[in-house]
C-alpha cells in the first residue's frame, strides 16, 4: 500500500476541490513544498501557508525530540500523543444514499488523530474544540506531557505544539519527525480514525 506521504497529494488535492472550506478555517493558499531543511529560523508567529516543508530546529517554550525521546515518552506512558495530520471534510452535498467512509490514517500506535488543528488560523469552533480536547487527553492537569506530530517537514504539528504553549501546557514536545520517523524505526503504529469538530458538535447534540 502507498505511504501516508505518498497518499499527501491525494488529500490534498481533494482539499483544494473544497477550497472555500479551508479559506474558512484559516487555510487559505494551501500548499506544500518539501524540501531539505536548511537553517529555518523559527518565526515569532504562526506558520500560515506552505505547510509541508522544511521546519525550524527549534519552539519557543517546548523542547524537541528526536526518535529515541519520542519513543521512551511511549514507552513509558507518561505522555499524550497527538496526531495532527490534516483530514478533508465530508464532501458537502452529497446525496442522501451516499455512505461516507472517513478515511482512516496510519499513526503511532495509541496516538489521538486530531485532524486539521495545526493551521496557522483556526476557525472560533476548532480553537474551541482543540481546547476542550487537550483538557480531556490531559484530564485537565496543564504539567502533563504533550507529544505533537504530523509527517516529516510538518507546520502543522509545530503550530498546534506553539498553540498549546500559548495556552499554558508546561510539558509540550515537538516531535517534528513525526510518523515518517516512527516508521523508519518500524515502531508500533495503528491505523486511526481522525476526531474532528464535527463528531464533537454531533456527540453533544445526542446527549441534549
Amino acid at each position: 500500500m502507498p505511504s501516508d506521504t505518498l497518499k499527501l497529494s491525494t488529500v490534498f488535492g481533494l482539499m483544494a476541490l473544497i477550497a472555500v472550506i479551508f479559506v474558512g478555517a484559516g487555510a487559505s493558499g494551501t500548499a506544500w513544498a518539501v524540501g531539505a531543511s536548511a537553517g529555518v529560523k523559527e518565526p515569532t508567529g504562526y506558520r500560515m501557508d506552505t505547510y509541508r516543508a522544511p521546519v525550524p530546529d527549534t519552539l519557543s517554550g517546548a523542547r524537541v525530540a528526536e526518535v529515541d525521546e519520542a519513543e521512551r515518552l511511549w514507552r513509558s506512558a507518561e505522555a499524550v500523543f497527538i496526531d495532527v495530520y490534516p483530514q478533508a471534510p465530508k464532501p458537502p452535498g452529497l446525496p442522501k444514499s451516499t455512505i461516507w467512509r472517513a478515511p482512516k490514517h496510519k499513526s503511532i500506535a495509541g496516538a489521538t488523530w486530531l485532524a486539521n488543528v495545526g493551521y496557522g488560523v483556526l476557525r472560533p469552533e476548532i480553537k474551541e474544540f482543540f481546547k476542550a480536547e487537550l483538557v480531556r487527553l490531559t484530564d485537565g492537569d496543564p504539567s502533563k506531557t504533550i507529544v505533537f506530530f504530523c509527517l516529516r517537514d510538518c507546520w502543522m504539528s509545530w503550530n498546534a505544539a506553539k498553540r498549546a504553549v500559548s495556552w499554558g501546557y508546561e510539558n509540550v514536545v515537538w516531535f517534528p519527525d513525526g510518523t515518517d520517523g516512527w516508521g523508519d524505526f518500524d515502531l508500533p503504529s495503528a491505523m486511526l480514525a481522525a476526531r474532528l469538530v464535527e463528531d464533537a458538535k454531533a456527540k453533544a447534540d445526542k446527549v441534549r
